[in-house]
């Protein structure tokens, strides 16, 4: 196999990344992670929907990310697919998560036009058909905010040599900062697109991508 080319420094917020510069990144050695692209957290009768958020903001990066995922599929990254939900039977429910889904009205587990709530196999469990995984592509299952947490997401980015990460998906302030912070722990470099981010509330947005912009780019840029 030919070694990939560099490619050229992404001109970001507060730094061009990568910090290596051009020579930090290629096909071979970046992944583009999009995370949780749910019925159950962008669509009608879903999770989030259910629990009374306007989705309007979370549906609006569907079609970035769709832009940057043709790009990546183009160029031969790494595309990494997350999926939020749990077992059937719940067993790997915590007890506090469970309580506060209750308190707001969508209790995780129930019935809803969606299927049962957040739990794997539903309709409103699976990524929604704009954004659909090509096969071959890694999806990883989670019962918690982040991607790394009770997965086999660094196992699968260790063995396919991935250094860096390009960070979207929903929502900005819950998952996705919760895996670029734990990304960036074991030593990934991330970088994270805005525009292809979204919250319940613009102002938790960008409050989230204003703390990874501070002091230098505490988890990455």
């Amino acid at each position: 196999m030919e070694p990939f080319s560099p490619l050229p420094s992404v001109q970001a917020d507060p730094y061009d990344w990568p910090y290596a510069g051009g020579d930090g990144w290629n096909q071979g050695n970046t992944a583009l992670l999009i995370i949780d692209m749910q019925a159950d957290f962008c669509g009608e009768g879903g999770y989030v929907d259910t629990m009374g958020y306007n989705i309007s903001p979370m549906r609006a990066a569907i079609e970035p990310i769709r832009a940057i995922l043709e790009a990546a599929r183009e160029v031969g990254l790494l595309v990494v697919h997350t999926r939020e939900g749990h077992r059937p039977d719940l067993s790997d429910l915590p007890p506090n998560k469970l309580w506060r889904s209750q308190q707001i009205g969508a209790t995780i587990g129930a019935q809803g036009p969606q299927g049962r709530v957040l739990v794997r196999g539903e309709r409103g469990w699976d990524i929604i058909p704009e954004l659909e995984p090509l096969p071959g592509e890694v999806i990883v299952d989670k019962p918690g905010k982040g991607a790394f947490y009770s997965t086999d997401l660094e196992l699968v980015l260790r063995v396919k040599g991935i250094e860096n990460l390009v960070l979207t998906g929903i929502t900005t302030d819950v998952c996705v900062s919760t895996t670029m912070r734990e990304a960036n722990d074991r030593g990934f470099e991330c970088l994270l697109l805005e525009d292809c981010c979204a919250a319940t509330d613009p102002l938790n947005h960008a409050a989230a991508v204003s703390m990874t912009k501070m002091q230098g780019g505490v988890f990455g840029s």
